[in-house]
């Protein structure tokens, strides 16, 4: 299910943000990388922490913390992210 920011009008958003959004490049950041090979996060894979940045809706400013996502082997974990002119960056990742 997909949350996009309602307009004034009350209606859903125009059919070319969904398009922008689906298609928002993801950047991991070397920091985030390093921290995957540590026992905290262990299980948490790349294309987990892409699946979760993804599906944040709308547009992250400043870094912000996001909590309660589980990688497919059933381990939870945070991510710190924000939105820059080439994508979202994925700052770190905190395990559960």
């Amino acid at each position: 299910m997909h949350f996009l920011p309602r307009k004034k009008t009350g209606r859903c958003a125009n059919p070319a943000d969904i398009r922008e959004l689906a298609a928002m490049r993801v950047i991991i950041t070397e920091h985030a990388r390093k921290r995957l090979r540590d026992m905290r996060q262990d299980k948490i894979s790349i294309s987990d922490i892409i699946n979760a940045a993804s599906g944040i809706p709308g547009r992250i400013p400043t870094a912000t913390r996001f909590r309660g996502f589980m990688a497919k082997p059933g381990r939870f974990f945070d991510i710190v992210a924000k939105d820059i002119p080439d994508g979202r960056l994925v700052i770190t990742v905190i395990g559960k």
